[in-house]
Formats: C-alpha cells, structure tokens, sequence
C-alpha cells in the first residue's frame, strides 16, 4: 500500500500510524516457520461476506481456511461444513474472536459488523497475526483512534490490510497517477456520489432476539454499521480523498430517512440520504451526495474537475479523462470481486515473502472523513475535522452476542 501525502495530509499521518508503507522481513520470521509453508487464515464472521471472500483465499491466494468465529451457532456451524474446517476450530461466542486470534494461523480475516472492527483487529494485533479487514475500520472517532494504535503496533511485524477494491485496480491507479500528475490541471471541484437501493431486506424472523435482528440488519444501524455514509458511502469518499491527496478541512451536510413501512426493508434507524459539501485544502470543493432509496440510476461515481479536463470514474464501470489529455482507462471494471481478489492475493503474498504491507492510517483517514460527513449532517451546521478529532462520542450497543 502506498500514499502521497500533502502537507496537510502528513500532519495526520505523523500524528497518528505513520504513512502506509512496507516493511521488509525475513519470510520465516513472519508465517509458519518457513517460506514454503501454507498460509493459514482464520475469519471472524460467518455472514455472507465472510463466506464470499472466504473462498479466495484458497482459490486465488493458495492460502488454507482453517478456523471461523462467530456468535451465530446455526450460521457458524454451517460456514465450518462448507469450508470442511475441523469443529475443534470452530469458535463460538462473545470471547470467539480472541480464541481464534490466539489459536494456531498465520492471518485473521475480519468480516464482522464495523462496530466490532477495533476490538478484533487489535485482538489479532495482539496475538501476532497478520490482519486483513473490511471496511469501514470503525463507527466512531475512539474506534478510528484504536485501529490507528493497532496498525502502529503491527508496523514491521504482521501486515495491516484494509480491503479497499478501487486502490487495488490498476486502472483506478493510473486514473489517480494522471491526476496526480496534472493531466486535468489543479483539481478545482469533485463530485461525488453513491447512489443505491437498500443492500438488503429485513432478515429478521418473528420472535428473534431483538439484539440478533439488529445483528444481522446491520448495514441499517446507525450504531453496528456507522449509517450509510461510513459503511456504505466510504466506497467513494476514499477514492476522493485518494484523487485529491488529502482530507476534508470541514463539511457540512444534512439528510434523513424517508417512511419504509408497508415494505421489506423497513428496519433499522440509518439514513436512506445524505448531502454534504467537502472542504478540501487549497480551495477544493467536494460535492457529496448518498441515497438507499431506489435501484434506478445506481452508480458510484467520483468526477474530478480542472481546467485541462476532467476525470470520471466509476465504481464496476468506465474510467475516462476528458479534456486536453484523454484517457480511455476502461468501458467497464470489475472492481467488486478483482479488487478483493487482488487485495486477498496481496495479502497472502505479503505473508509469504515478508513484504508487509499496512494501511491502516489511510483508512482510517477516509473512516473518519465519512464520520466529518456524518456529524455534519446530524448536526446540520458546519463541523470541521478538529472539532471532529476532538470528539469523544463513543456509540454503544451492547448486545449478548451469543444466539
């Protein structure tokens, strides 16, 4: 993983994890016991994603699956059959996540609701193993601070990677390097949306457990997913932080949730909208805007705009320059499953060879410029990234975690 800072940009990375970087190490220092070993991984959660990304890491990666955890018996024990892994490593319950992390494996894979990001990924930090984790890396600013302490004690020891698909592209890499570079002029605007319908319906069943309902609903609560904007919309903000080499100043925004009742996606209390205006140093303005409400005119699209030109890219579809330097980058990207894909192989490799890599300070980067948007919003007035860095709100959901 690697990033290019600004000034404004190194200030936070030097207050916090130090820039993404690799660390060079002897391979049977880092997995094993030697180089020709197989990588073994072990996922927390047993969900759709874990049981998505799970198969490539033996299909891709030539990495063993061979532990799971989760506080789901039914799904747990289901994900271990698939996955032919032995009972006996098979954890279970509110502590399953630290017995996984502390049993015998090279990676922990993280698929779990972000809430519990910081937790397990310092858990796994902790125990000496290599980290792989979804986004967004966590809810709130004390989560965002505990993932920055996780990556640091991790830097030079294990990998620290945060599946973001788009910076795992190689055309979504050249797009950022001709922006970089100058191929449009300054960057002068950006907009940026997400527009989507619900990710899913209610999979809640009459007489669950209240807590388990929110469980497996989580992309629609504000406190286990963050609200849309950090668990969904983090997607394209990071892709515009990556563009424009950098955070947002401050913001302001507003949104809400439309009447879902009568439907099956009535669950929940996450936004169905946002809009948001990003200030970006050196007088960038980001136009932001997210919606859950429909399918039609679905895209994830981050546009940049200068004086030579402009870029438009999209998430799974085209990337183009326009202006005095076209580009055609591609019609259409597989970013979704490739970019996972190659983070997965990344991984696997760094493992392997004992080229670590660690992004932990630029997620948590655009972790926390989705959280500026957010708090933003709900707040409805201008908030800016000091006054965001200083808050020390810590959402709460206290679940059983046992079903």
């Amino acid at each position: 993983m690697t990033t290019e800072p600004t000034t404004d940009r190194r200030a936070f990375l030097t207050s916090s994890a130090g820039a993404a970087s690799f660390t060079i190490l002897r391979p049977e220092t880092v997995f094993g016991s030697q180089a020709n070993s197989t990588v073994e991984v072990g996922i927390i959660g047993a969900g759709g994603r874990g049981n998505w990304i799970g198969a490539f890491f033996p299909e891709f990666a030539g990495a063993k699956v061979v532990a799971f955890a989760d506080v789901i018996r039914q799904r747990l024990d289901a994900t271990r059959e698939k996955f032919k892994v032995d009972a006996s490593r098979a954890y279970y319950g509110p502590e399953a996540y630290k017995e996984l992390a502390q049993s015998k494996l090279d990676g922990v894979v993280i698929e779990t609701p972000p809430y519990y990001h910081p937790e397990h990924a310092m858990a796994a930090v902790e125990a000496g193993k290599h980290v792989f984790l979804a986004k967004p890396v966590a809810v709130d600013v004390p989560g965002c601070k505990t993932i920055l302490e996780a990556g640091k004690r991790a830097q030079g020891k294990v990998s620290f990677l945060v599946d973001f698909q788009t910076r795992a592209q190689p055309v979504y890499q050249e797009a950022a390097a001709r922006i970089h570079r100058g191929d449009i002029g300054k960057t002068m605007m950006a907009q940026v949306f997400y527009y989507a319908g619900r990710p899913s319906q209610d999979k809640s069943q009459p007489g669950m457990d209240p807590g388990q309902a929110r469980l497996l609903n989580f992309y629609m609560d504000k406190v286990l997913g963050g609200d849309i904007i950090v668990e969904q919309n983090i997607h394209v903000i990071d892709v515009a932080n990556w563009f424009l080499q950098g955070h947002p100043t401050m913001a302001f925004g507003t949104g809400g949730r439309g009447d879902w009742s009568g439907t099956n996606y009535n669950t929940g209390d996450a936004f169905d909208h946002f809009l948001v205006t990003f200030w970006y140093p050196n007088g960038v303005h980001a136009d932001f805007s997210s919606h859950q409400i429909t399918r039609h005119f679905s895209d994830l699209c981050v546009r940049c705009f200068g004086l030579k030109g402009a870029a438009d890219t999209h998430y799974g579809g085209s990337l183009r320059i326009t202006g005095e330097n076209a580009w055609s980058g591609a019609e259409k990207d597989d970013t979704f499953r490739q970019g996972a894909i190659n983070n997965v192989k990344a991984f696997v490799d760094s493992i392997r060879t004992g080229k670590l890599v660690n992004n932990a300070a630029q997620a948590v980067e655009s972790n926390l410029t989705c959280i500026l948007g957010r708090m933003a919003a709900y707040r409805g007035r201008v908030v800016t990234w000091d006054e965001m860095m200083g808050s020390n709100e810590k959402l709460e959901a206290s679940l059983k975690l046992r079903w």
